[in-house]
């Protein structure tokens, strides 16, 4: 039966102002209809935008498929495997390190001699009297210094205190001096250094001969980490830099900058490397929450409570109370077999946020907030109803009535 051979029942408008049958309404709007229930879904999908994230139905714990990761029911029971890590303060292996060892002198180090006598009238003055300052001698590159009066010496390979007794014996071997009293000092240190770079306020070489011992006291002594006072301008403090020391060509030492303060701080050795190099430690967050995007882990530890603080919590029209997920890689590194897990967390439970507050947030994290499912629905009903609207007025059917 065609549309113009079916029965006709008369619908009366209520104020009369026309009459239109049942049939021929039909026949007037089921064909744009159709397009408009068919515009209006397609553009309901396109009203999923990207940052309403995936789809997580598939990811139950209770599933058979062979998913490509772990699913974790956050519990009671659960969350005992995954409780915050204890404070990571621990005793110092530095505190003993002696503060000053035998310093050899090596080419390129610049030294002063001084050489006194006891009595007035000899070629070298005493002690009270100036003059015995033979200006800065600087070790050749075959180890020898050249004093006046006393001729060539080879001080490479020896301390302070040997060069001031060999500089004694050759000047009372010449016969130019009685019981003479020699004095040696660094005036430049070129061999006992580190190289500190980086993010540094002050780059360049620091001296092991000034009382550094440890890498702190060498990153303090180059300035601290660019723009470090706490915090810097921008608001990174010591948990978001990394020390790297190498030895030999060899690294002993790579960690964040906020774990060497808390404990692991290791000696020095002339020529090691110290490198300092932000390495953000941030998490992700997206979804039904306030504010979305990366958050930088200000301390140590984070818990999933206090990272949902941070994005100002979930938003209350569009989160799904039971559906909070933390989406964690493995250890790629250290176990390139280790699967990912998603972590699943009902905050209708009371007891959930106990469990947030134990839960702790790694940095690369993904937490990802769930819409509500009456807010997926409103979604497309809205773009159906849109869609038919702007049909209908420019059909003329439909008066508009603003915006919605």
């Amino acid at each position: 039966m065609s549309w113009d051979e079916a029965p006709h029942s008369v619908a009366t408008v209520p104020d009369g102002d026309w009459d239109l049958t049942i049939w021929s309404w039909l026949r007037a709007t089921a064909r744009p209809t159709a397009i408009v229930l068919g515009l209006g879904f397609g553009l309901a999908a396109c009203t999923a935008l990207p940052g309403d994230g995936p789809w997580m139905g598939g990811a139950a714990s209770t599933t058979t498929e062979a998913l490509p990761f772990d699913v974790i029911d956050l519990t009671p029971t659960t969350i005992a495997n995954y409780r915050q890590p204890p404070p990571i303060d621990r005793p110092s292996t530095v505190s003993n390190l002696p503060a000053g060892g035998r310093v050899a002198v090596a080419p390129g180090d610049a030294i002063k001699v001084r050489i006194f006598e006891p009595y007035e009238g000899s070629i070298f003055p005493t002690i009270q009297r100036p003059g015995a300052d033979f200006g800065v001698q600087r070790v050749t590159d075959d180890g020898t210094i050249n004093v006046p009066f006393v001729g060539t010496i080879k001080v490479a390979g020896l301390d302070l205190s040997q060069i001031e007794k060999k500089v004694a014996q050759q000047v009372t071997a010449t016969g130019k001096a009685q019981e003479p009293q020699v004095i040696v000092e660094f005036v430049a240190d070129r061999t006992h250094t580190v190289m500190v770079s980086g993010d540094v306020r002050n780059p360049g070489r620091v001296s092991l001969l000034e009382g550094v011992r440890t890498v702190v006291e060498a990153i303090n002594k180059a300035g601290g980490p660019a723009g470090i006072g706490g915090q810097s301008a921008n608001g990174v403090g010591a948990n978001q830099f990394e020390v790297i020391v190498r030895r030999n060509g060899q690294i002993i030492l790579q960690s964040q900058f906020s774990d060497v303060l808390a404990g692991g701080d290791i000696g020095l050795q002339k020529n090691d490397e110290i490198v300092v190099r932000p390495n953000p430690r941030v998490f992700t967050v997206l979804g039904a929450v306030v504010k979305a995007g990366n958050v930088d882990m200000s301390k140590h530890t984070v818990s999933l409570l206090e990272a949902m603080g941070m994005v100002g919590g979930l938003n209350d029209t569009r989160a799904n109370k039971t559906g909070v997920y933390v989406f964690r890689l493995g250890e790629l590194q250290t176990n390139p077999t280790a699967r990912a897990k998603v972590f699943r967390l009902d905050l209708y439970q009371p007891v959930s946020i106990f469990i947030a507050q134990q839960f702790p947030v790694q940095p690369k994290d993904v937490v990802y907030i769930t819409n509500a499912p009456l807010y997926e629905y409103d979604k497309i009903l809205t773009s159906i109803y849109r869609t038919v609207s702007i049909v209908g007025v420019a059909r003329g059917n439909i008066v508009s009535t603003g915006g919605f």
